[in-house]
């Protein structure tokens, strides 16, 4: 038989003859209730069909159970790793994630940030769009929340806590293996819109003078208005290659999404990045892309730890959240790379 079916809190109350403040103090922390009063509710609800309303039941406490998180692009499944393990540290610690995506909009990324100080979460995470976003809303939302930046740390937020990859390793990593290998790579850069980008240009620049030898950059200039990652990897590499220049080189590419751009356009020319045991074209990245062990050929690449990032990020949003820190000093936690060796190079 079904059960009968309860829609308000009212309703509850007379169904289970429990009064309604008893029932709100319950659905708040049952630990406020008697236990004798919990086990009557507890019957009375296995008997009707009930959902307490989210936000009602969070009205009155000091704390709401959830956390802001703002990510820049929906469509980048980087962040879709992220954002997952974001997601399972705070449900360990029994806080409701609300996520909102800024769409490389600051206007949109400002009025996320807004959402979240008026829904009084609990906190928010942020891996910011960059020098460009609205400088005075995220000065707003940490003097009104807990606030960390993930991935990405702007000239401008020096004074925020911040979770992310240490380029310096990361890239200094694979620029090490690729040297070992073949000829010192080039780099396949992007229009100056990144912070990971240029993170990795300059560390890309100080290893290889490291090394002894002389960089190469290439693809800080804008192709096309309605560029993407893939597409400006694609434009930049088949204009070298369709000048005779690049064919037997390494190219380190900013991140994945260039990467397999520059891919498609090295099959365009005929050529097949890493076939050859030493030196020869090779084409490398940075992220560990969740595609890259299934494009053609499968892509070397550093890995983020996105698991680390995440949890860390809750973690010290946690922290802040409780008031356990002895002072404002903004805490930076940098994870090293890992190399993912696969056929491309």
């Amino acid at each position: 038989m079904s059960k009968p079916r309860i829609n308000t809190m009212e309703e509850l109350s007379a169904a289970i003859g429990v009064s309604r403040p008893t029932l709100s103090r319950f659905f708040q922390d049952p630990t406020l209730v008697k236990p004798n009063t919990v086990a009557r509710i507890e019957a009375g609800l296995a008997k009707v069909e009930y959902i307490p309303n989210f936000f009602a039941t969070r009205l009155n406490r000091k704390s709401t159970g959830m956390i802001g998180v703002i990510i820049p692009y929906l469509n980048d499944l980087f962040f879709t790793k992220l954002l997952e393990s974001v997601e399972i540290a705070a449900m360990e610690a029994g806080l409701t994630v609300i996520t909102q995506c800024s769409h490389s909009d600051p206007d949109i990324e400002a009025r996320a940030a807004e959402t979240f100080i008026s829904m009084n979460v609990d906190g928010a995470l942020v891996a910011p769009l960059g020098d460009h976003s609205d400088q005075a809303v995220y000065r707003r939302l940490q003097s009104r929340l807990p606030f960390v930046m993930m991935d990405s740390r702007p000239n401008t937020m020096q004074g925020v806590d911040f979770v992310g990859t240490n380029h310096t390793q990361s890239t200094g990593l694979i620029v090490e293996y690729l040297c070992r290998i073949g000829d010192p790579p080039v780099f396949l850069a992007m229009p100056r819109v990144n912070f990971n980008a240029l993170e990795r240009e300059a560390a890309y620049i100080a290893k290889m003078e490291e090394l002894g030898f002389k960089p190469q950059v290439l693809g800080t200039e804008l192709v096309n208005e309605d560029w993407h990652f893939e597409k400006h990897g694609e434009a930049v590499l088949d204009a070298e290659l369709s000048a005779g220049r690049l064919a037997e080189r390494s190219i380190l590419c900013a991140n994945d999404r260039l990467a397999i751009g520059a891919i498609r356009a090295a099959t365009r020319h005929g050529l097949f990045p890493g076939r050859s045991k030493e030196g020869g074209f090779r084409v490398a990245g940075h992220d560990d892309y969740p595609l890259c062990p299934n494009i053609n050929p499968s892509l070397t690449t550093v890995a983020q730890n996105t698991d680390a990032i995440g949890k860390k990020a809750v973690s010290r949003l946690l922290q802040k959240i409780s008031g356990g820190l002895s002072d404002d000093t903004p805490e930076i936690t940098l994870f090293d790379g890992s190399l993912m060796l696969r056929e491309s190079a």
